[in-house]
């Protein structure tokens, strides 16, 4: 049986850390397209070892875990700011001064 609780808060909450992820040109930080496959199977791997919830008979992996990864990437994707975007304001910016 597929329970919706944890799927649904997991997303949310995934979704609302996703929306905040913003690049930082000065850290240095480069994450490429690779580094989130990475990433997502890292943490597949980990919902994996941390099981289900109990009395959870519906997957082997934490469903909860998983929906809030995928939140994360769908939230970053749909909401999050990205370089170029950054860029442009700050040409617009200097243009106007």
């Amino acid at each position: 049986m597929l329970y919706a609780g944890p799927l649904i808060l997991g997303f949310i909450l995934g979704f609302i850390l996703g929306s905040r992820i913003k690049f930082n040109t000065d850290s240095g930080l480069n994450f490429t397209i690779g580094s989130y496959i990475v990433i997502f199977i890292a943490a597949l791997v980990a919902a994996y070892l941390i099981g289900p919830f109990p009395y959870y008979t519906d997957s082997p992996f934490a469903s909860g875990f998983v929906a809030t990864i995928v939140g994360i990437f769908v939230g970053k994707i749909i909401l999050g700011r990205d370089i170029k975007e950054k860029k442009e304001n700050d040409k617009e910016e200097n243009i106007s001064k």
